[in-house]
């Protein structure tokens, strides 16, 4: 007995000994924090990142399954942007949280914060923008039912960059003021800095307006024949800042959006049939007879065109040396080639006629009277 006696108690002089020591290495400072407060410092930080990650998890899953009873696409956007919370996040909290048990230099605690602040505050912008951008895209949609999936993604593309750069000023300003700093001046810099931004880029942000404009409005679109002064072709690209148009002679027009909401511009898109006027000029010494036939002629003529509806041929005028004719008639299609095409046969038929008729086209004469 009095063996096992000692045995006992020299293991528990033993232990006590071994406590004492863990209990002195504890007591240790690293720096201005001691062991013990360092280790509990990273359980900490791992209690919170696993109980922030699970606990995010079952809230999404909760959520989700509210969101599926619902018609309303709102929350899924919601849910969509919330899934999206990246791993930065919750070891962003959990540092933040762990670190304030420890005694940190002003400096580290500045960083630590930052990292907090950043963190937090990307992920409230990023749900902001999904939100506001799929509020603007349902009003557009509500307004603009006609809306083809390009003009949605142009017009949203413009939007995202305006809304970004207003929620990360404000976010970055939100931020600065957290960390001490004097934001009153910043924003009167910033004032000041901004207007001379925005006045060297009045050009540049001009078009990127016109552009949503033009998306939103529909002046025109890709494919559309447009004439915008002395520039014609056909519509290729709408960009941010300019459009390009493809000419008829086959080069590449670039127009800056500002001058195609300035300007007027002609747009064939929507041309069921295109009013054609011309005029033909005979001879001064055409009999009176032939003269009354020559409506008539031009009528016929233009009904074999094809493609054609004859509205008026008059005798308007007294040319310089010729009588002239003004003749009106439509063709019914809205392409270019087929109003070609259907001017060049008329023109073959009224030169065949009027030869049958003995008519003559006139061209420019001068008659000299010399004096004895």
């Amino acid at each position: 007995m009095l063996q096992v006696a000692s045995l006992l108690l020299r293991t528990g002089l033993y232990n006590q000994r071994h406590m004492e020591n863990y209990a002195d290495i504890l007591t240790k400072s690293i720096g201005p924090n001691t062991i013990q407060s360092l280790l509990i410092a990273i359980i900490t930080f791992i209690v919170v990142y696993i109980a922030l990650t699970v606990f995010w998890k079952v809230l999404l899953k909760r959520l989700r399954i509210i969101a599926k009873k619902t018609k309303i696409k709102a929350d899924d956007v919601v849910l969509d942007v919330l899934e999206g919370v990246g791993q930065l996040f919750y070891i962003a909290i959990a540092l933040f949280v762990s670190v304030q048990s420890l005694a940190l230099s002003p400096a580290i605690g500045t960083i630590i914060k930052a990292v907090f602040l950043i963190a937090v505050v990307s992920e409230v912008i990023k749900l902001a923008d999904r939100v506001i951008h799929y509020s603007l895209v349902k009003g557009m949609q509500s307004k603009h039912k006609s809306m083809s999936a390009d003009e949605e993604a142009k017009i949203s593309g413009v939007f995202s960059i305006f809304i970004k750069f207003g929620l990360w000023s404000i976010g970055g300003l939100l931020i600065l003021s957290n960390l001490g700093f004097n934001v009153t001046s910043l924003i009167a810099g910033l004032g000041i800095g901004g207007l001379a931004i925005s006045l060297a880029l009045q050009n540049v942000l001009g078009d990127m307006f016109s552009s949503l404009s033009i998306a939103v409005d529909k002046p025109f679109q890709e494919g559309d024949f447009i004439v915008v002064g002395d520039n014609k072709g056909t519509v290729k690209h709408v960009g941010i800042k300019t459009t390009r148009l493809e000419a008829l002679e086959g080069e590449e027009i670039v127009i800056s959006n500002t001058e195609l909401t300035t300007a007027r511009v002609q747009n064939y898109r929507k041309l069921k049939k295109r009013r054609v006027v011309f005029t033909v000029g005979v001879e001064y010494g055409t009999p009176t007879e032939k003269l009354k036939k020559i409506p008539g002629i031009i009528k016929q003529c233009i009904a074999n065109a094809g493609k054609t509806e004859f509205d008026r041929c008059h005798f308007v005028e007294f040319g310089d040396s010729n009588l002239n004719y003004e003749i009106v008639y439509y063709i019914e299609s809205k392409e270019y080639i087929d109003y070609v095409d259907a001017q060049q046969k008329m023109n073959i038929s009224i030169l065949d006629e009027f030869a049958k008729e003995g008519i003559e086209m006139a061209f420019p004469t001068q008659t000299i009277h010399v004096v004895k």
